[in-house]
């Protein structure tokens, strides 16, 4: 019995309650979702914090997509990080006190794409150009351009996760 493949997300038509100027935010942010599940199956847990010619772990890529999301999103909204959010990426790929195991960073990712995308489906289009500051230095940037980042930088790591643990799973 064969399976038949979807096509991409983009191609799969408009998404319900997304403002049609986010679709492609929403479209590579699902993308990215479905290709990172798909990756990871059966991924040994002890290559997690594996580098490679001292390149990022697939832990660090998996924590590192959480938390941009976030981060770029809570900017969205034109909030400034929270604590919480500073030690989260003050922890980004390092495994910590508690062993943090493939499922549970998976998981987060996947919570994270389902909260951007409920804030894409909040979001006004008519804000989209309203101007919004970046970091401690409040770098000029607009809600379209944090959304449009999140997705750019989601899909640049889901491609080094993809070569790090292909390579990891060969060796």
């Amino acid at each position: 019995m064969s399976t038949q493949k979807l096509p991409e997300v983009w191609l799969r038509g408009p998404l319900d309650d997304v403002p049609a100027l986010l679709h492609s935010v929403a479209h590579a942010l699902l993308q990215a979702r479905e290709e990172l599940n798909e990756l990871m199956i059966d991924f040994p847990e002890k290559l997690l914090w594996e580098k490679l010619a001292g390149m990022a772990s697939p832990g660090f890529h998996l924590q590192h997509l959480t938390g941009v999301l976030n981060r770029l999103f809570t900017y969205a909204k034109g909030e400034a990080l929270s604590a919480a959010q500073l030690n989260y990426l003050a922890a980004e790929g390092k495994p910590g006190e508690h062993i943090i195991g493939v499922a549970d960073l998976i998981k987060a990712f996947n919570n994270q794409v389902d909260s951007a995308i409920d804030q894409l489906k909040a979001t006004d289009a008519n804000t989209l150009t309203e101007w919004r500051g970046v970091g401690r230095a409040q770098l000029p940037s607009t809600v379209i351009g944090l959304y449009t980042h999140s997705a750019e930088h989601t899909m640049r790591h889901l491609g080094q996760l993809l070569v790090t643990v292909k390579v990891l799973k060969q060796q």
